[in-house]
């Protein structure tokens, strides 16, 4: 609560900054009361947003950033298949969500640099020179991004959202991330889960051939689970498993 209150008082205190001119405009109105003032921006120099309304946009955006970097980047695909793998091997608690967690979020950040580097140039950088406008700046930054998220989706995601919100024929270059996002949401989930399918097989297997010994012995009390657990790991190991699932993840979005 101390916390919110700090922060509201912050935004007022900017917001006063901004506006330095109201105690001139009470003064003149004091002298002058009939005195009528208008200010209008000229063609050549477009209005900005004030510095309160960029303050509070910046905030709104770092309360959706969370949701931006799971739903709008690699991070989605990578972090289910990395808890697939868990699963699979059968040790649910081995890595810690932490660690699933961190993993996904650098490669994350691998795989989007290049798109981060073409916003920084295209968007960000112009911006914070003035060069163009904030309005602009938003639709040139979400070129990238869009480009990268049309890469990982599927035509017939694509399709549906049109369809569902009543769009014509739209040329790919002209669709808006109100179709974009949620198509590429839903094809990223269906790569995760067919990548998913084929890490569990090898482990199915073991398991398979782990249960039919324990019958054939007559041991039908043991857990085949306790029994398969160190020949999945082995075979993890063997494998380099870690390795090969990272490479397979990074050069499915690269590629």
């Amino acid at each position: 609560m101390k916390r919110t209150l700090v922060l509201f008082s912050f935004i007022l205190f900017i917001v006063f900054l901004t506006l330095p001119h109201v105690g001139h405009a009470q003064t003149a109105r004091a002298a002058d009361p009939l005195h009528l003032s208008i200010n209008l921006e000229g063609a050549e120099k477009p209005a900005q947003l004030s510095v309160a309304v960029q303050i509070v946009l910046v905030m709104t955006l770092l309360t959706i950033a969370p949701s931006i970097v799971l739903l709008m980047t690699s991070f989605t695909r990578i972090v289910i298949v990395l808890g697939f793998v868990r699963t699979a091997i059968g040790v649910p608690n081995a890595p810690a969500n932490q660690i699933i967690v961190g993993l996904a979020l650098f490669l994350t950040f691998f795989i989007m640099g290049p798109v981060a580097d073409k916003i920084q140039t295209n968007a960000l950088k112009p911006y914070m020179d003035g060069k163009i406008t904030s309005e602009v700046a938003f639709e040139k930054a979400s070129v990238p991004l869009k480009d990268f998220m049309l890469k990982q989706t599927r035509t017939r995601d694509l399709e549906y959202f049109l369809e569902l919100g009543h769009y014509g024929p739209t040329k790919v270059s002209d669709l808006s991330l109100r179709v974009v996002v949620p198509a590429f949401v839903i094809s990223e989930l269906q790569t995760s889960f067919q990548m998913g399918f084929f890490l569990f097989l090898p482990f199915l297997v073991i398991d398979f051939l782990v249960a039919s010994i324990l019958m054939a012995l007559g041991m039908m009390m043991m857990p085949p689970n306790v029994v398969s657990l160190p020949f999945k790991l082995l075979l993890f190991v063997l494998v380099d498993g870690w390795h090969l699932i990272v490479r397979s993840l990074v050069e499915s979005f690269i590629s």
